[in-house]
């Protein structure tokens, strides 16, 4: 018997197009903790997110079975572009736009994100760090949380970035721009320090 897992995703896609359901079990299997987790970080809600999780790859069988995947190898990310587009579908139906406005501070929030196992205290004030920040996170618009999110825990490039989200290079770099400003604006405010050792 093969072994699936040792298959590329284009193979698995070509597999799965001439009906072998297991190929698509193997595809599932890698991508569903990444997107469920992409998802739901954005639209933060539990049920909302399975929602999309499950439209993401509705849609995702949808075009294989009729033959419009273009095999790239990048299936991966164009998984997240078709979540990214049920998200902005969901928040269109919604109508909820939130904005929030960004002082022209030029800080780099994560110009030392590289964190190190020295001692208990040190990995006790990264921690401290990494929920301080998720929480400025948090308070961004959704467009920017998105970037940061794709960005700093996806360890995305701003073109990969750009093309999930639909944009050029230059807005996506922008939001980055203005999510770091909104964070250090709010990290002020709430005085946050945020140290990484």
């Amino acid at each position: 018997m093969e072994n699936l897992n040792m298959l590329t995703d284009d193979m698995l896609v070509a597999r799965y197009s001439e009906g072998d359901n297991k190929a698509f079990d193997e595809l599932l299997a890698r991508y569903q903790s990444k997107l469920f987790n992409y998802i739901f970080f954005i639209v933060r809600s539990q049920e909302l997110a399975e929602d999309i999780f499950q439209e993401t790859f509705v849609k995702a069988i949808t075009t294989i079975q009729q033959g419009r995947y273009t095999p790239s190898g990048k299936f991966g990310s164009w998984l997240t572009r078709i979540a990214h587009n049920m998200i902005v579908d969901s928040y269109r139906q919604e109508r909820n736009e939130n904005t929030i406005s960004n002082d022209e501070v030029e800080v780099d929030l994560f110009n030392d994100a590289d964190l190190c196992d020295d001692n208990i205290e040190t990995q006790m004030v990264n921690e401290q760090t990494l929920t301080d920040v998720r929480r400025l996170m948090d308070a961004l618009p959704s467009n920017q949380r998105e970037v940061v999110y794709m960005r700093y825990y996806q360890d995305l490039s701003f073109k990969e970035i750009a093309e999930i989200t639909g944009v050029s290079i230059n807005t996506a770099l922008g939001r980055m721009r203005y999510a770091i400003m909104g964070m250090r604006r709010m990290a002020e405010e709430k005085h946050i320090v945020l140290e990484v050792y």
